[in-house]
């Protein structure tokens, strides 16, 4: 019998916002259901993501029935965003790939422009379905992707955290630790499990639905982001690079894609099931 089980789920409707952290959400062929169906781009159709733009953390998006968000942020009032009508698709580009969208009302594109001090736009991914394939270097036959950066879910265990920081606190920069489990923006944390036991993850039970262990999650400056200040340093990419090197990934999770539908739960089992 597995001692792992679900200590925290999260959702977050906007690509780089802070989310919420539900008791239980439905888990979709692309995602959790509502995560990361939305997402800000600049003038050129770039989506905006923390890496160009660390203050997007501290705005914060919580989901609404039918689809929509309720923005809020540092001295700006809060917004309520309703899914767009069906209309002319915009092509957005994440990683150098079009994804063909639709934009949101005009008062997200103010609201956001406002925040930013940038022009900007508030765009949602209609249709998951059709729009966007998982890599298909990685994928299996017809698995798409929300506009999260790669995979449906992230998985990361509180023991791979507790590892990491004790690593940290060795390392060159002590004072930055111990980090927090939100720098790495995970949709499942797992506690119970044993420290990496996840880079072995090839299937994995949870509440009702079942995941397919894709691959190691490469991470990025996003991870020295402190998600309450929005200040960054230099972990956990320095730690990571000296011991979590797997082969071109500084490696902190793994990516995981639904191949059985259902709910997850805080407090579900976590199954091991290859």
């Amino acid at each position: 019998m597995s001692n792992s089980y679900v200590q925290s789920l999260h959702v977050r409707p906007v690509k780089s916002l802070t989310g919420t952290a539900p008791d239980a959400v439905a888990v979709e062929p692309w995602g959790l259901a509502g995560d990361r169906r939305w997402a800000v781009i600049d003038v050129e159709g770039a989506i905006i993501t923390q890496r160009q733009q660390a203050r997007l953390t501290l705005a914060c998006a919580r989901p609404l029935e039918g689809g929509g968000v309720a923005l809020s942020a540092p001295g700006m009032g809060d917004l309520v965003v309703e899914v767009p009508e069906p209309g002319p698709l915009e092509p957005v580009v994440l990683f150098g790939k079009k994804i063909e969208t639709v934009v949101a009302a005009k008062a997200a594109a103010d609201w956001f422009s406002a925040y930013l001090g940038l022009p900007a736009r508030l765009v949602h991914l209609d249709d998951p379905a059709v729009r966007r394939p998982v890599d298909p270097d990685y994928a299996l036959p017809g698995e798409t992707v929300s506009l999260a950066d790669a995979y449906p879910l992230l998985v990361t265990t509180l023991a791979s955290l507790d590892a990491l920081n004790a690593l940290i606190a060795e390392g060159d920069h002590p004072e930055e630790g111990p980090l927090p489990m939100n720098r790495f923006r995970p949709s499942l944390v797992v506690a119970g499990a044993e420290a990496w036991a996840e880079d072995g993850w090839r299937r994995i039970a949870v509440g009702d639905a079942v995941f397919r262990g894709v691959r190691e999650c490469g991470r990025c400056i996003v991870t020295t982001t402190d998600q309450v200040t929005a200040e960054r340093g230099k972990e956990p990419l320095k730690t990571l690079a000296k011991h979590r090197r797997i082969g071109k990934s500084l490696a902190f999770g793994r990516q995981l894609v639904p191949v059985r539908l259902g709910t997850v739960r805080v407090g579900d089992e976590v199954r091991v099931l290859e």
